[in-house]
């Protein structure tokens, strides 16, 4: 089963439509819980790798709009800025039952990135949004929509701290998306 999560992240997709961020985000409410839900949420609008997500604490995000974080993947301390999900995350920290955001029911830790990864695809399946769901979409997802909003590549690339444009590019799956548009209106 191993191989097959990993073998998805390589094809893992950005959710392009807003609709069917919608339906996730009502597929996570209905058929999974809160916890979930707010993970996601936090992940689309903030672009945060889901290690980092994970290792947030309670009193990291409790009445803050502003978040400041040390990445685990490049050591850079980020800020996070939550203000457009504020009263949600808010209304979550007063229901979490432990010290980090996102706990696990089997002890005192947050959940593991194997079960976001299985809560996520869960949901995912529940309302038919393609198989390529993984904890990276979340990310891919808010690089997506992003530079769709404001077609800036370069602010894109500092904030998921990407070496490359064309890593940026790649990864948000805007260089399929152009490669795709330009294919489908070639004619000779």
């Amino acid at each position: 089963m191993m191989n097959k999560n990993i073998n998805q992240l390589k094809d893992v997709q950005p959710i392009r439509s807003k609709e069917q961020i919608e339906d996730m985000k009502w597929s996570l409410k209905k058929w999974c819980n809160e916890r979930d839900y707010i993970l996601f949420l936090l992940g689309i609008n903030s672009g945060l790798r889901v290690g980092d997500m994970l290792n947030l604490k309670v009193k990291d995000v409790k009445e803050k709009k502003i978040v400041t974080i040390q990445e685990g993947k490049t050591k850079k301390k980020r800020k996070i800025y939550i203000t457009n999900i504020y009263d949600e995350i808010q209304s979550y920290v007063k229901i979490v039952q432990s010290e980090w955001l996102f706990p696990s029911r089997k002890g005192d830790k947050p959940i593991s990135t194997t079960q976001a990864y299985r809560q996520l695809n869960k949901a995912g399946e529940m309302v038919d949004i393609p198989e390529g769901i993984g904890t990276h979409t979340m990310r891919k997802t808010f690089g997506y929509h992003f530079y769709k909003q404001y077609r800036d590549m370069e602010k894109l690339q500092q904030i998921l701290n990407h070496s490359d444009i064309k890593v940026t590019k790649r990864y948000i799956g805007i260089t399929e998306d152009e490669i795709n548009d330009t294919l489908e209106s070639f004619v000779l």
